[in-house]
């Protein structure tokens, strides 16, 4: 049945004709309960776009044009935003044209990309703008058309009435639908009616993309800009001295300073600045605490063992649980740092000006880049102008504002417009990286291999709280004590892809499977038997949706034929993350005595599936990802510096090295969920439960690839 929206006349502003005979409405994003809209004209649009968030325009030739506010990484919302909006309004896909927004806080609410909440956060208000659209459209046909409003109908940006055979496409009415109050509620479409959403669209940025266009930050340039680059300190280490006279004598070279314990070097182009910087010499002293490797090792040890944590979660009475135990099984599982590593390194424009500052570049958080930049400066955020380009790649990296401020401060120094490029180098070295954490698992288990107590304790480098008690298989077991310990650390950490979780689900999903094969219980029923006690008796608050979860697992098993080919060595995994449920099996065939990984299968509950094209390729991409860096990844330090400096020595996974990726989907029926990051979790889980199902070898360390007992498996990866 479709929905009903109601909207307050509050929310929409007087409706004008344009001159030019354009619809213009512009939908408020921050209102609680509906977008604003309006209808302008050009010298109106020019005069209040500060006023508004977003604009969809329809010209009298029946074209739509749709701004994205949000920052473009990859995650598909500059082609899936649009098709809500087209979706409702019955447009022509093929007329819509999508145009990227830059930062405008008066018109965007959340206009940032991270935590695979955009989407989510946007769908009912993007499915508003589309369906009021319609409404207006429909009323002034059938005033034009003289019939009742409810005997037209609408496909493809044309209104028809089909007892009359008359026709009108949206340009012919934009006049007239201009002139209209706003109605006070509209009418969603049913899903099933649904004609774009659902259907597999290609990214809009294709062909743009293919003919190399100038889309992404690197490709950014001005006439009359300065290149710099900038050498950083090692984690902890503080400049002593430094010797740049070789490097201002290489030949496009104007200047090379020091400013906040970094050298920067500026020329004309990146070419002599990099040979000018392998030329710098510079001497470090300890500044605070400059950590190696080891040092993390002895940190973690210490951690796990100390008294002083913090409980973030206690159901019942673990103590009495573990007391009374017939068995305790007791883990520990460790990830290393790791480098986002987005194929585009960091780099921004700047241009600090007497009265205003030009900001151009990829940034997942555009406002946070302005705030930080204006807070640096001291000059209001309304002086600052944020143009957003499309970024190649972010997983988090790019929520921080660190390199934008870089291009900031030399632009000032310099007093001219400046473009900062990191090199390959730089963003190994000199990055924030996904925390290193370990974590000690404990479970209880009575004479009947039932598991009556669980215990976590995480310890994270930065990661601030490195567990996650609210979820599986909290309440789902009747005593249950999660803490966490947090060590600063000078190496700085951020987000990256799916945070915390990234690891924490394959220690938790591992941890499951040693317990369901200490009770010689079916890994698959094991988890099933303890998500029934989650919704029959649930112990404290249970905040996953517990069905949801129970759907994607009993889909992968039946999609899989979990056990039924005893040829087929299978581990299972599922983790519920940034609103979605994901399951995964991975096959390994045993062939000359060695193992093979041929297979990962994939279900995943996200709601209703917008593009299936960009859906494919988020869950596929996160799979791919969360096997790459947990077979492979690793960031090992030594004096406050990274080991790993580039691709020769920090291990991705390659090309010949994916197995194949089967895709389904659970349709619940709930409104769409995050998508970017869920798929990663499950990932390192089913193929280290698989290994163990092959080989009778536990890995709870990653890169596996570095875990003596991966050594001598050798492992093949083989598609189908």
């Amino acid at each position: 049945m479709a929905d009903i929206s109601k909207t307050n006349r509050r929310d929409f502003l007087k409706l004008a004709a344009t001159a030019t005979g354009g619809l213009f409405i512009g939908f408020y994003w921050s209102g609680c309960d509906s977008p604003k809209m309006q209808v302008l004209s050009n010298e109106e649009i020019l005069a209040k776009v500060t006023d508004f968030n977003s604009f969809l325009s329809i010209t009298p030739d029946g074209d739509i044009v749709i701004y994205s506010p949000n920052p473009e990484l990859g995650q598909n919302i500059k082609t899936s935003f649009p098709m809500v909006v087209a979706e409702e309004l019955d447009a022509d896909w093929a007329r819509v044209r999508v145009l990227q927004a830059n930062l405008d806080t008066d018109k965007f609410e959340r206009q940032l990309t991270g935590g695979s909440g955009a989407m989510p956060h946007s769908w009912e208000r993007l499915r508003k703008a589309g369906a009021t659209a319609r409404d207006l459209l429909l009323t002034a046909a059938a005033t034009r058309l003289e019939v009742d409003k409810n005997s037209l109908t609408t496909e493809k940006g044309v209104i028809y009435h089909k007892s009359s055979g008359k026709k009108l496409n949206y340009g012919e009415v934009v006049l007239d639908a201009a002139q209209l109050e706003a109605p006070e509620e509209v009418i969603f479409k049913d899903p099933k009616d649904f004609k774009i959403i659902g259907t597999p669209i290609k990214n809009v940025d294709n062909k743009d993309i293919f003919t190399g266009k100038p889309l992404f930050g690197l490709d950014f340039y001005r006439e009359g800009m300065l290149h710099a680059m900038v050498q950083r300190p090692p984690f902890g280490m503080k400049i002593k001295s430094v010797d740049d006279s070789e490097a201002r004598n290489v030949s496009g070279i104007q200047e090379v300073f020091v400013y906040d314990n970094n050298v920067a070097l500026v020329g004309s182009s990146t070419w002599p600045i990099m040979k000018a910087k392998k030329l710098l010499k510079i001497s470090y002293e300890p500044e605070g605490n400059v950590e190696s490797t080891a040092d993390h090792d002895r940190i973690f040890k210490e951690l796990l063992d100390s008294k002083d944590a913090r409980v973030m979660r206690e159901d019942g009475n673990v103590e009495v649980a573990f007391k009374n135990a017939s068995k305790v099984i007791t883990s520990e599982y460790q990830c290393p740092f790791l480098s986002h590593s987005p194929m585009e390194p960091m780099n921004f424009f700047a241009h600090v000006k007497e009265d205003h500052v030009e900001l151009i570049g990829p940034t997942q958080t555009p406002d946070s880049a302005r705030v930080q930049t204006a807070d640096l400066l001291g000059i209001p955020k309304e002086n600052i102008s944020v143009e957003i380009t499309r970024l190649g790649g972010g997983f988090g990296r790019r929520l921080r504002a660190d390199y934008v401020l870089e291009a900031v401060q030399i632009s000032k120094k310099m007093n001219a417009p400046v473009k900062v490029t990191w090199s390959r180098e730089d963003d190994m070295t000199g990055g924030a990286y996904r925390p290193a954490v370990r974590y000690r698992f404990s479970a209880a288990l009575d004479v009947e291999g039932n598991m009556i107590g669980y215990k976590l304790r995480g310890v994270g480098m930065n990661a601030g709280n490195s567990v996650r008690q609210d979820n599986f298989p909290s309440g789902a077991v009747e005593n249950v004590l999660i803490e966490n310990v947090n060590y600063e650390s000078s190496v700085t950490t951020n987000a990256w892809r799916a945070p915390i979780t990234n690891f924490l689900a394959y220690a938790e999903q591992s941890f499951l499977d040693e317990v369901a094969h200490e009770v010689q219980k079916d890994p698959v029923k094991f988890r099933l038997d303890l998500l029934q006690k989650a919704k029959s008796s649930p112990v404290g608050s249970v905040n996953y949706d517990v069905d949801r979860m129970i759907g994607v697992i009993k889909d992968v098993a039946e999609k899989s034929n979990w056990g039924k080919n005893s040829n087929v060595k299978q581990g299972f995994s599922v983790y519920f993350s940034h609103r979605s449920y994901v399951a995964q099996v991975a096959n390994i065939e045993m062939e000359n005595n060695q193992p093979v990984l041929k297979k990962i299968i994939a279900t995943t509950d996200c709601g209703i599936v917008v593009n299936p094209t960009g859906a494919n390729h988020q869950v596929r991409g996160g799979i791919v990802d969360g096997m790459g860096h947990a077979m492979f990844g690793n960031l090992t330090f030594e004096n406050g510096l990274p080991k790993q400096k580039n691709f020769d020595s920090y291990r991705l996974i390659r090309m010949k090295e994916v197995p194949e990726v089967e895709l389904h989907y659970v349709d619940s029926g709930y409104d769409p969920t995050g998508l970017g990051e869920p798929a990663l979790p499950p990932t390192g889980g089913a193929i280290a439960n698989a290994i163990f199902a092959a080989t009778g070898r536990r890995l709870r360390s990653q890169p596996f690839v570095e875990q003596k007992e991966y050594s001598d498996m050798n492992l093949e990866i083989r598609r189908g």
